[in-house]
């Protein structure tokens, strides 16, 4: 959920810091107050088209900052700021925007630099805006396949992951089925540059971390000196005249004269002896080392040579030694498939149609569990109209397939099976089925935008759900009915919603106020939460229109109590 916006010399904000709460938030105030420029700043903060426009005039830049904190660990956007390589803690998402008055935007997640296109990507998964005239998913067709999977998941994942998996094999067999049918003359380029390859590594006689083995040795070599050094101050320190172990043999007889009378005494000169014979043996190794150890520049330049030459091969073929012979194996094997290109083409050919095969039997049974799954929406749209007083609204899920597009063939496939789905409403009895682009405008279509997100709210796992004045063109019971609805959809999403509707302000849990206002002779916008008695003054307002009486004030009070009641 969005838990906190900041903006700063926004349009006609100066700045201000909004604490947004769980639940239903609505924002209301007079036309022109600023209602809908606060739904702007967040649209542009999750990726929306910026322009100078919005930057405050006389500023240098409008900056905007969202907290949002996520806390299903299963969300997709993790796995997606994963893959951006943005740190997540905690479940906290900042976003930052910055439009300058030259026209540039910088973006930011998590203090972390990103392009507008990420920051569109990431953001799409956290906030779904809806307007009157406007929406994001359930206008786009090709997103409805989706939606209809959301739907029913738990039955469809399982069948959907392994037809997935299935395809997706089956691509990377039908590549390479084409790269080996290239026509001859760019195969046999092909075979000459994997020969080549093969021959350059092969004559290399490369040794499986050889180049680890060499570099450790030639970091002997090159501090060979430093190593004489060492130990030859070891050595000196030991043996000789009054050095480390002519006294360690001095204590040794010191002890041995009084061992045959003290235990102690007895114990201590054996320890000592043993380690006089033991410092001795490692003298002499120490010695023998320092007689071994001589400089070599003949073997450092033949080290030197062979490590630039698998370096000029790591360049080529990979970053180690063994990655090099990895990828002489690809190539050892590519050339023996083109070279036999015929027999491989036919043992691709089967692989290609027996996986086919599995993969059309899984999309079978993808398509038998959409079929289920469109009934039970359809179902629970129709009831969905029905709270929405849209009782000849009729909601219909259209399936065609790649066999209806190629006229009796076996039907193609593609990453969601064969299906292509579509959703298609008629609004009134005896009115064809339309693509809901194409169906009415106003409340009617509020209504409907506002019954099929009821349904797939929880479904797109979206954290925040915007409503900027949906409920336009409705009243009486509709509007009551569109009051619930939004309601109902905040038990899963927070919703933030600008309305003028007092019936949908009732339902708020939250109830911010707008206000323009003149300050050093400058128009600035205020949000204010409203207490109870503020409030019942609001809706009392948004119920007239007019100036506060006694009776509008009660009017108000007992909407708000009913409303109340209406949410346990």
């Amino acid at each position: 959920m969005l838990t906190e916006l900041s903006i700063r010399n926004f349009t006609i904000i100066d700045e201000i810091s909004i604490q947004f709460q769980e639940g239903l938030t609505v924002l209301t105030g007079e036309t022109g107050a600023g209602k809908s420029i606060i739904i702007d700043a967040i649209q542009l903060l999750v990726g929306g088209r910026g322009s100078v426009e919005f930057v405050r005039h006389k500023t240098k830049r409008a900056d905007l900052e969202g907290l949002f904190i996520i806390d299903d660990d299963n969300h997709p956007v993790f796995s997606l700021a994963e893959q951006y390589g943005i740190t997540l803690s905690d479940g906290e998402i900042v976003l930052e925007r910055t439009i300058t008055n030259k026209g540039r935007s910088i973006c930011r997640i998590n203090g972390k630099l990103v392009t507008l296109a990420i920051l569109r990507e990431i953001g799409s998964y956290l906030v779904d805006i809806h307007t009157q005239h406007e929406t994001q998913s359930l206008m786009d067709s090709s997103y409805h396949i989706e939606l209809l999977d959301y739907y029913d998941y738990e039955n469809i994942k399982k069948t959907k992951e392994e037809y997935l998996s299935l395809y997706n094999q089956l691509l990377k067999l039908k590549k390479r089925y084409r790269e080996l049918s290239e026509n001859e003359q760019k195969m046999a380029h092909r075979l000459d540059l994997l020969q080549f390859q093969y021959k350059e590594i092969e004559q290399a006689e490369l040794q499986p971390d050889e180049d680890l083995k060499l570099e450790k040795e030639r970091e002997q070599l090159v501090n060979i000196e430093r190593t004489y050094q060492a130990i030859t101050g070891a050595y000196n320190a030991l043996y000789g005249e009054n050095k480390g172990l002519d006294w360690l043999h001095i204590a040794q007889q010191s002890l041995q004269e009084a061992s045959d009378y003290d235990q102690f005494i007895k114990n201590k000169a054996e320890v000592i002896t043993n380690t006089y014979y033991t410092i001795e043996e490692m003298t002499y190794e120490l010695r023998q080392y320092i007689d071994e150890l001589s400089f070599n520049s003949d073997r450092l330049n033949e080290i030197e040579a062979r490590l630039d030459e698998i370096n000029r091969l790591k360049k080529k073929y990979g970053p180690t030694v063994l990655d090099i012979l990895e990828y002489m194996g690809k190539v050892s094997e590519e050339i023996e498939q083109i070279t036999n290109k015929d027999s491989h083409l036919q043992q691709l050919a089967y692989q290609i149609d027996e996986l086919e095969k599995d993969a059309y039997l899984e999309a079978k049974q993808l398509h038998e569990l959409r079929i289920k799954a469109a009934k039970a929406l359809t179902n629970d749209i129709h009831q969905a109209f029905e709270d929405l007083y849209l009782d000849h609204a009729t909601f219909h899920v259209s399936f065609e397939n790649n066999h209806q597009r190629t006229y009796g063939k076996q039907p193609s496939l593609h990453e969601n099976g064969y299906d292509f789905v579509r959703f298609f409403i008629s609004t009134n009895p005896g009115e064809p089925l339309k693509e809901l682009d194409k169906i009415a405008s106003g409340g009617e279509l509020s209504r409907i935008m506002l019954a099929l997100k009821g349904i797939f709210a929880k479904q797109e796992q979206m954290t925040s759900v915007i409503f900027d004045e949906v409920d336009t063109g409705v009243s009486g019971r509709v509007a009551q009915a569109m009051a619930d609805k939004i309601h109902h959809i905040s038990n899963d999403s927070q919703v933030l919603c600008i309305t003028h509707l007092p019936q949908v302000a009732a339902m708020a849990d939250t109830h911010l106020f707008i206000e323009k206002r003149k300050k050093e002779g400058r128009t600035v916008t205020t949000v204010v939460e409203l207490t109870k008695a503020e409030k019942i003054e609001e809706l009392s307002r948004m119920l007239t229109g007019s100036e506060l009486t006694k009776t509008t004030i009660q009017h108000a009070a007992e909407l708000l109590e009913l409303a109340q009641a209406r949410k346990i």
